[in-house]
């Protein structure tokens, strides 16, 4: 099975990670929760002569969705999202960009169902519902690498707030304890915010859960 190399760098006003996710072999590459910053996501991309191929988003606040935009139009490819998150991705308010004074508003290309495959650079990737940070939150699996790019839904020793628009504890800890909790333990947590994690460490110190 061909390499898959991920990285990730920290971009715009709330320090989001925005991730990349290149299969060496192919040269086709992924962008997850492009925050800001399309220069920069593009000059990468530039770097390493990789093929944009989709972009995928967790859930629509602004600052995970920034420079989806100019990407999705500077190489033709296609934004995923949570069919659920439509709401969120289309509203000013509830994605937050109004009230940091610049209006954002998109429309994925792309709305996806809890479970449904993704075929993208040479990986099925598992798109997996996982509400509570907003209504429509998404979390990405990838079986084959033992990752998951889990956005604002969890994080190391911590979750997503839910006192935001469409946001609900009880709701984020179901999503978790089902959907995320079942995978494996030895399972990478790349998350939207700080550092990674893996579940294990999360089933053992998160007090949330």
């Amino acid at each position: 099975m061909s390499e898959l190399r991920i990285e990730h760098m920290v971009l715009g006003p709330m320090a989001t990670n925005c991730y990349l996710v290149l299969n060496e072999e192919t040269r086709e590459i992924i962008i997850v929760d492009p925050a800001d910053s399309p220069e920069r996501i593009a000059r990468s991309i530039d770097i390493w002569k990789a093929k944009p191929v989709a972009i995928l988003l967790t859930h629509g606040h602004f600052d995970h969705i920034g420079a989806a935009e100019p990407l999705r139009n500077k190489y033709h490819i296609p934004v995923c999202a949570m069919e659920e998150e439509r709401q969120v991705l289309s509203s000013s308010r509830l994605n937050l960009s109004e009230v940091f004074g610049y209006p954002l508003t998109m429309e994925a290309d792309v709305w996806l169902r809890d479970g449904q495959k993704l075929d993208l650079a040479d990986r099925q990737i598992t798109a997996l519902y996982t509400p509570g940070h907003t209504k429509g939150g998404a979390c990405y699996y990838l079986p084959e690498d033992g990752v998951l790019f889990t956005g604002d839904t969890l994080f190391l020793e911590s979750v997503g707030r839910t006192d935001f628009p469409t946001g609900s504890m009880s709701t984020l800890a179901r999503s978790i304890q089902e959907k995320l909790m079942a995978l494996p333990k030895d399972t990478r947590v790349l998350p939207g915010h700080n550092e990674e994690t893996v579940i294990d460490h999360e089933i053992r110190y998160n007090p949330y859960l």
